[in-house]
Order: structure tokens, then sequence, then C-alpha cells
């Protein structure tokens, strides 16, 4: 052992005089708590749901919706689109809730309580240019996107209280707090940036000039706003590593951007595309009633995963009057009828969502019981009474349009609240201030959703409306907190952390370009996210979290919306996966080109 490792092992005695060397963990894998091993063991030489062997070659072309004018995604400036070129220090396996295995960082030292982690560098990781990546990358990317970076980094690595560099491949990460299991993992996705290239450049300045990355793909062609062309980097450093193999098998993939889904459905069927994810239950049910799906050449497939499907909702803004009260919120809800708009606009295909953490052991439901009743109980004097006593469901109703019960209640909620009819219209009883409010919308598909919907706020005297602006408005708008309404989806994972702080917390309401976009200013909520992420057992953590969710549930910030618990892809028959699922569904990182589909659909003919 060299002296400077001897005498940094001392230090850490003396620091934490009650940390041995039996405390600390050295490991080329890390799991959210003791009791997950890592299915993967230190000799693993690939994932069990990829083909090691699948053929490297191929294109893949794809589309999205919108423009781009930057490619640099990291900070609150432009319309910018990854670049998919950065690398973090661990990569997250897709058949395991939440486990990282070294990908920059060859091995991973923690202690027991997981107050600081150290990543020991892999000396052969590079820089597209071929310079090494060191851990003055990893402390100044840490310290650039918390000072200058998206306001996500702030709430995500809030927890980190210092970030060194111990020698040029190992570095440290010390936490403010003990015992927050995620806090080694979510530092280990943490984006890895060249500082020598950005010591010349504005980081704060968006650019169309892709920046040096370090991944298995980096952009070789685009024009602004309408292509961007990826290629696979012939000496990528990390080509060979276990967490790797059968993954990135593409040599180009090329992503066109459209105004709006429509040209991208019909690109789809020339042939122009090769895949899509189709978000739009009557653009499944409709639009491909065609040839190439009947005969094959075009799949068209439901594929099952088995990942918390969030919330998706129409979210009211508390930080607007007319949302600042709960039983407001709650009556406005009642204007939406889930049940004929599935019938006749989506065909039936949704389930209606009810918790922030549908799909998932995480979603709370009864009332609240053992555990997760004494984690509300200390809290008791500053929750609704419906909490603890009633089963939290959406309204629901019988499909027919008719929403005679709910408008009653919603009236009768209104008036509790003092909003009164006069001259038919709702109005505040105090100021005499009209009921109304827009919902902002970004793309016409929620149109037909939201014009029923204020339909049926008009037979409340609430005047409501649809607002559809361009991109970059809406981006701005988003920002500042710039609405009324907004649909908004938040996604979840198996093991939710740090990210329910910019969701949730009182600090990033306050905060622009966070996804607190409810407005919501709540203590219990608060105490709630630090208590969740201090679990330090899963079975503690699914409490906690059912415990939030209840809460959030009768704020009646949103009104949900709905799921479906598999994605919806068309592709042309031309492509290699494996059998294997995995709990995300679709995942295209490990599908490969396959040359023998690919000649035989060139004798296809429409």
């Amino acid at each position: 052992m060299s002296l400077m490792r001897l005498l940094f092992y001392c230090s850490l005695f003396i620091a934490f005089g009650s940390v041995t060397a039996d405390d600390v963990t050295r490991s080329h894998a890390i799991s959210m708590f003791d009791s997950e091993t890592p299915r993967y063991e230190s000799d693993f030489t690939h994932f069990n749901y990829v083909n090691p062997d699948a053929p490297k070659g191929g294109a893949l072309r794809l589309a999205a919706q919108g423009s781009f004018d930057s490619f640099h995604p990291f900070i609150p400036k432009g319309n910018a689109v990854s670049t998919g070129a950065v690398e973090t220090l661990l990569l997250m396996s897709a058949d395991e809730p939440f486990t990282g295995y070294g990908l920059i960082a060859e091995s991973i030292e923690w202690p027991k309580d997981r107050s600081w982690v150290i990543f020991h560098l892999r000396p052969e990781a590079r820089w597209h240019d071929g310079s090494p990546i060191t851990s003055e990358d990893v402390t100044w990317s840490y310290e650039t996107l918390v000072s200058k970076g998206n306001p996500q980094y702030r709430f995500y690595y809030g927890a980190v209280s210092a970030a060194t560099a111990l020698d040029p491949l190992t570095v440290r990460f010390d936490f403010e707090e003990s015992h927050n299991r995620e806090l080694p993992l979510i530092v280990g996705q943490l984006p890895v940036l060249p500082k020598n290239y950005w010591s010349t450049r504005d980081f704060s300045a968006t650019t169309l000039t892709p920046p040096l990355g370090s991944g298995p793909y980096e952009i070789t062609n685009f024009e602004a706003g309408r292509y961007i062309e990826k290629a696979r980097v012939k000496d990528y450093w990390g080509a060979n590593l276990p967490v790797r193999q059968g993954l990135n098998n593409f040599d180009t993939i090329r992503t066109t951007f459209f105004r709006d889904a429509t040209p991208i459905r019909l690109a789809l069927k020339a042939g122009d595309i090769d895949f899509r994810s189709e978000n739009q239950a009557k653009a499944w049910a409709e639009d491909y009633n065609i040839n190439a799906v009947e005969t094959g050449w075009l799949k068209k497939e439901l594929i099952p995963h088995r990942m918390p499907t969030g919330m998706q909702a129409f979210v009211m803004n508390a930080r607007r009057g007319q949302f600042s009260n709960p039983r407001t919120r709650e009556a406005v809800a009642l204007a939406f009828d889930f049940e004929w708009t599935n019938q006749a606009l989506f065909n039936g295909q949704y389930t209606r969502t009810i918790s922030y953490f549908s799909n998932s052991e995480l979603a709370a439901s009864g009332v609240p019981e053992n555990e997760e009743l004494k984690i509300l109980e200390k809290f008791r004097d500053h929750l609704p009474v419906e909490v603890f006593d009633e089963i939290y469901t959406p309204p629901v109703n019988d499909g027919s349009g008719y929403l005679r019960d709910n408008l009653r209640r919603a009236s009768r909620l209104l008036r509790e609240s003092g909003w009164v009819v006069k001259d038919l219209k709702r109005v505040n009883q105090d100021s005499g201030a009209l009921f109304q409010f827009e919902i902002l919308l970004v793309t016409p598909a929620f149109e037909r959703v939201s014009l029923p919907f204020i339909r049926n706020l008009q037979r409340l005297g609430i005047e409501a409306k649809v607002r559809l602006i361009d991109e970059s408005q809406y981006i701005n708008r988003f920002r500042q907190f710039d609405f009324d309404m907004i649909v908004w989806v938040w996604g979840q994972s198996q093991t939710p952390g740090n990210e329910q702080l910019e969701y949730w917390s009182q600090s990033a309401s306050h905060s622009e370009g966070s996804r607190n976009l409810a407005g919501i200013q709540d203590p219990v909520v608060d105490e709630l996210i630090t208590l969740m992420l201090q679990s330090q057992s899963r079975e503690q953590l699914n409490h906690r979290t059912r415990a939030l969710d209840r809460v959030l549930r009768w704020g009646h910030y949103v009104i949900p919306h709905w799921h479906i618990r598999a994605d919806r892809v068309l592709f042309w028959d031309k492509f290699g996966r494996p059998d294997q699922p995995v709990r995300t569904g679709v995942m295209t990182d490990r599908w490969w080109f396959d040359a023998l589909r690919a000649d035989a659909l060139k004798n296809y003919k429409p």
C-alpha cells in the first residue's frame, strides 16, 4: 500500500472513530439495501437480459416530436437534446430494483452507515479525444452541475457535503446525513463531464457544437431542429466491459424531428423510420390498419412492463388563487369524466390512475394500518381526517357523459370554499373575481381530452380555455411556473429517492425549473420524504412511500389521468432482440440489426 493510501485510511479512522475496516465494503456493485445482494458477481461477463454475441452493424432510424436548438441538456436554457455521449460512474441493471455496477468506476467503497462513498475509476476510461477521465473531472462535474446546472441537480445532490479527488483515479463524496442508503447510488448516476473541455467554454450558454463525451456514441452529423445522426465510437474504451456487452449494437442511430405525431406515423408507415412507441390510444386502435401490419412486416406489439407508471395528470398550480384551496381543487376534479373519455376517445384501453406510484407495491391501498398508520399518526393534527378514515379514489362516473351527481357535489364544495354563482358565472364571494383558468398545452393531442372537461366546468359556471403554444414558449412558461393548469407526468421507479424532493418539497416550489409544478408547500410532505430517504429496508421504504402517496392524494393537487401496463410499439421486421423480458419493457439498447431480415424486407411491396 502506498504512503498516500495509508495516510488516507488513517484519516478515515480518525474522522470516523466508530468505523473499522470491517465496517467498510469494497465491491464491483452496490444495491440499495444490504439485504439485496447484487445479482451479478464480480466475475460476471454480461447481463442476463442481453445477447453478448449480438452482431454490430446496421442503422436504427427513430423519430422525435418537437425541435432542438442546443446539445447542452445540463443547463436551464434552450430546447436541448441529449447527445447520449455522457457516461456515469455506475450503470444500473435492468433486472434488479436498484443496483449499480461499475462503469467509469471500477469499484466502490462505502461504510455501513453510508455516510460517504469512494469510487475507484478505471484507468482505461477515456474521453473521445483520447485523454483520461480523472477524479478531477468527477468533482468538477458535481460542483458545476450543482452551481450552474438545471435545478434538479441541486435537489438530487443536495445532501453531498464534499466531493474530493484523493488521487487521479480515486474520488470521495461525503454526505451531510448518514443512513440515506440511496446517496452512494445517486452519486454514481452523476453525469461525468470533461473539465478541460469546458475550461475554455461558457458552461452556462447553449451550444450547437456537440460537447466532448466518453460514451459509445457521438454525434457525427445534424441539422438544428431537424435531425441528429450518431455513430458508434469504434475505439470506445468501454466496449469490452461486462456492463456493455450485448448493448449499443447499431453502427448509426438517426433521429428525425417532426412538428407533431401525425407525420411521424406517416413516416413509419412509409418505411422512413424504423421504430415508434405509440402513446395515443386512438392512433393505436385506428391508424395502423394497413397491409404491412396485417402481413407482419411492420410489427405491432404490446410489450408488458413491471415499472411504476407514475402520475400523469392535469396539474393545478396551487400558487394561483383559484387553486390555493384543496376543496376547490377537489371540486374542479369532479368535472373530469374519465369513464366517458376512456370509452369515447381511447377505445377503453386505459386504467384510471389512482396512486402516484401505480402499478407497484409502493402504492397505498385501503385505509392506513399497522406501520403505515404509525407513521401518519405523528402528523394527525396537520392532515385531513380523510387520510385516516377514507380510501382515496378519483371521482367515478357511469360513462354516459352525464355528471349530475358529481357536479352537484362540486358545486357544494365550491360554495363552501367561497365561490358562488352570480349571473350564471362562478365568482368569489369576497372579491367578485371570476373563477377562470387556462389549460396550457404544447401538443394538440390533449385538446380533445380537455374540451369535454371544459364543457363540464362551464356547467359549474367556471370559465376554462385551452392555450396551445409552441415548444419554446412552453418551456419558458413551464420553468417559471407561469400556468394555471398543465398536463404533466411524474415518472417513478421501484426505489424512489432524492428526486421526490424536486417533485414535492417546499424548497422546490420556489425554485424555477423544478418539477414541483403543483406548488406543494406542505411541511408534512417534506418530513415524509426525509423519512423515506432514511429507509433501511425495502419493507420500510414501501411503508413510508405509501404514507407519502396517501398524503399527496388527499392534497387534491392533480386530476389523475390514466395508464397502461404495457408499451405499445411498432417496428419494421429487421431487428433481433433477446427473448428474456426486462422489467422496463422495451429496451432498444439491447436490440441489433438483423441483416437477413432486412434483406427479406426489401422484397416487401405495399
